[in-house]
């Protein structure tokens, strides 16, 4: 017998000088060569996506955070009181938060992830709004209005950006929204201090301000709904239904105990950057124009790291987040302890800052792809609005005990409370890894890698 190969094919003579064909291999080579295409095709269109979401996140990023940073004077030039504006903003941020459950809860029945994210980001005209806030009390209604649409958006948004970045690698795809979402964090407040340079303050320039905001909400639309048009179903991006992922038991997983648990512990000995920046100026560490520029440096160090932190989850998998409490350890070593030595205090505070910035780069990054690799695609929505939830609330639980020990004069004391808090989260740590070794893929970014080769 004799063969020859054909354009893929291996052709073999019978007895009677007949040829057979042997049709298995050519399909098979098609069907590799499709799949590598198409796969090829859908990360193309998965990191398209994760980017326009990120442009999204950079506009909603330049119009609130812009506001943010004024809206404390603005109250008070309505004629609110300072307990109105602590109201206004204490509020603002619990109903955003205790949003985030339900919303993705009605995102994950509905299975409409983009009109949820819509009416979030819609809400963002509440801000534009506020140059015609003619009181205090109307003011801070569309001040509460803005952080409950972030509550509706969040989860919604957040499982459409898993679904892309399932393709791209979680912590990557994570990495490069948040380092977008930080570039728009540092130019929205410029808006306003450009505006304060040319034409002086007066509630006039608040009110042009606000206006000015407007601009980047109609690209933020616009960004939105190209994002919309060019991936309908984001869903149709996941890696894992094609690869073999998780069988949807009706809820969300049982690592999501500890992972909660993990994410609780380390976000409560997170000490809050207006209280480090309270601490600089009371004790006369930094003068108080240098407070921006330590937040500006923290915004950027947050932009850089979240693309680190981001790629070293996809490499190494959740091992990643141990870096949570360990940075988290050591700002207040830093903020605290290392600046009240004179001749230190002035680097320490800026190390401080740094490592503020990491943390939260850290945090927005690992925390957030960790949860698409352990919760079915169809409770993505729940997954995220629970874990917002507990990350908002054991922050504000840490930042209020955290407030009331510096009040008392017990500085020593917020060091040792947070570094035990830290260390409190190493056993859910150890259980969280234990519970992703028996996922399906066993160590993600394993699999990950393997599937890009």
């Amino acid at each position: 017998m004799s063969g020859g190969d054909a354009g893929g094919m291996t052709l073999r003579r019978g007895g009677g000088g007949d040829r057979q064909t042997n049709v298995d291999i050519l399909p098979r080579r098609i069907s590799i060569r499709m799949r590598s295409r198409l796969t090829a095709l859908s990360s193309n269109t998965a990191l398209l996506l994760v980017v326009l979401l990120g442009i999204v996140g950079l506009f909603g990023d330049v119009v609130y955070e812009g506001a943010r940073s004024v809206t404390g004077p603005y109250l008070l030039l309505l004629g609110g009181s300072a307990a109105a504006v602590g109201l206004a903003a204490g509020f603002g941020e619990f109903a955003g938060y205790g949003l985030r459950l339900l919303s993705g809860y009605i995102a994950d029945r509905s299975r409409r992830y983009w009109l949820v994210t819509f009416i979030g980001y819609g809400m963002l005209a509440s801000v534009p709004l506020l140059a015609f806030a003619g009181r205090w009390d109307v003011a801070a209604l569309l001040i509460v209005a803005e952080r409950m649409g972030k509550g509706i958006r969040s989860p919604a948004k957040d499982a459409i950006l898993s679904h892309a970045a399932s393709n791209i690698g979680q912590g990557f795809g994570f990495g490069i929204h948040e380092a977008f979402d930080q570039i728009g964090a540092v130019a929205g407040p410029l808006v306003f201090s450009a505006v304060f340079l040319a034409g002086g303050g007066g509630i006039e320039a608040y009110r042009l301000g606000f206006l000015l905001l407007g601009i980047p909400l109609v690209l933020l639309v616009a960004t939105l709904l190209c994002a919309r048009a060019r991936v309908p179903e984001p869903a149709d991006l996941e890696r894992i239904p094609i690869e073999g992922g998780l069988p949807d038991t009706g809820g969300l997983p049982r690592v999501f105990l500890p992972y909660s648990v993990f994410t609780a512990l380390t976000m409560a000995g997170f000490v809050a950057f207006p209280l480090i920046a309270y601490h600089f100026v009371g004790r006369a560490i930094v003068p108080e124009s240098v407070v921006p520029l330590l937040y500006a440096l923290a915004m950027g160090v947050d932009a850089a790291v979240a693309l680190i932190a981001g790629r070293a989850y996809d490499r190494a998998g959740v091992i990643a987040l141990a870096a949570v409490p360990l940075v988290n350890l050591l700002i207040p070593v830093f903020a605290f302890w290392f600046t009240s030595f004179q001749a230190i205090a002035m680097g320490a505070a800026v190390i401080a800052a740094a490592l503020w910035g990491a943390a939260m780069g850290i945090q927005e990054t690992v925390l957030r792809a960790a949860i698409a690799d352990c919760t079915h695609i169809q409770r993505r929505g729940v997954a995220y609005g629970l874990f917002n939830t507990v990350y908002g609330a054991g922050w504000f639980a840490g930042s209020v005990l955290i407030g009331l020990l510096y009040d008392a004069g017990l500085v020593p004391v917020i060091v040792g409370i947070t570094a035990a808090l830290q260390l409190a989260a190493v056993p859910a740590f150890v259980r969280v890894r234990r519970e992703f070794a028996q996922l399906p893929w066993g160590d993600r970014a394993a699999a990950d890698d393997a599937g890009r080769t």
